[in-house]
């Protein structure tokens, strides 16, 4: 595939596709991606992830933004302890392949003159009320918001401003403070950056993934809890919100050659797979079954996330 199209693949949206083809005629890109550290670096991060591996690969110079900062103003924990878990996200990072590239700790960027007075310009012009719905799908608790709440969009604005990147990556949860930054750095002399937008997927249960929950895979399980959870996992007939088809369709496939489903000839004998569309029209005809299905995603994760373990143990 040629770059435009492994930038684009798998995404919900690019703003705006024709910025997007102008940029990669450029000879030098940047772009990013910010991640609050949390306890477990699970397949719901992993969709961004990937998205920098196929950005990186198209020749965009990558930065990843360890958000402890962010973190602390969404009451994800105290300052030592989303520091400390910023270096361990960052190894997890590593092991996914996420090398060569540039990290930045958020608190090392952010307390300085030049940005806090941007945060403050900008919370000039944006109103409470666009700052609130900007924030409620990324915000804990926000039937009562803080204030540190409000803040937090602003400061994502002035990250895209102050790693001086032409593009940003986010979960589709992302895009209405992205659509506040295209709108907004203009009027300070800053670019109006690219956005990139990937699917938020679904939990192995069917449901929003939530570490509450536990219906997720980290990239520290063991073998046997990444195959245990795949059999468990909800695995409907349909294609539709199908957590497992996602999983292949996002995580396994894009990093995988290919896939052969072994199966006993009595069931048809061992099915292989080049791209995640042949194996989506198999299953959708009922020509794999779950459990086969179920099987083949903890084997072919388990082989991905082995790296990944090696490297942060």
């Amino acid at each position: 595939m040629d770059a435009y199209e492994q930038v684009c693949r798998n995404t919900v949206e690019v703003i705006t596709e024709d910025d997007l083809r102008a940029l990669l005629a450029q000879p030098q890109k940047k772009v990013y991606a910010g991640y609050e550290p949390s306890g477990e670096i699970h397949l719901g991060h992993l969709v961004t992830i990937n998205k920098l591996v196929d950005l990186q690969a198209a020749g965009f110079e990558v930065t990843v933004l360890l958000a402890d900062l962010h973190a602390f103003l969404n009451r994800k924990g105290t300052m030592e302890k989303v520091h400390e878990l910023a270096e361990y996200n960052r190894r997890c990072f590593e092991g996914l392949g996420l090398k060569n590239v540039r990290y930045v700790l958020g608190s090392d960027l952010q307390l300085n003159r030049e940005y806090e007075l941007l945060v403050l310009q900008l919370s000039q012009q944006i109103t409470l009320n666009r700052a609130t719905r900007s924030m409620d799908e990324v915000g804990r608790q926000m039937d009562h918001p803080t204030v540190s709440q409000m803040v937090y969009p602003i400061m994502q604005m002035a990250d895209i401003a102050m790693l001086g990147v032409d593009a940003a990556v986010g979960g589709i949860d992302q895009r209405k403070i992205h659509m506040l930054a295209r709108e907004h750095l203009i009027n300070f002399g800053y670019k109006v950056p690219v956005c990139i937008h990937t699917p938020i997927l679904n939990g192995l249960d069917g449901k929003k993934m939530s570490s509450s929950q536990g219906n997720y895979i980290s990239v520290a399980d063991t073998e046997e809890d990444i195959k245990k959870k795949c059999q468990k996992a909800f695995c409907p007939p349909e294609i539709t919100e199908n957590p497992i088809l996602q999983i292949f369709q996002h995580h396994i496939f894009p990093r995988l050659p290919g896939l052969i489903i072994r199966r006993p000839e009595k069931f048809g004998g061992d099915r292989e797979f080049i791209n995640y569309a042949e194996l989506e029209t198999a299953y959708g005809k009922a020509e794999i079954h779950p459990l086969d299905l179920k099987k083949a995603c903890g084997e072919s994760l388990a082989e991905i996330l082995a790296p990944v373990r090696e490297y942060i143990h």
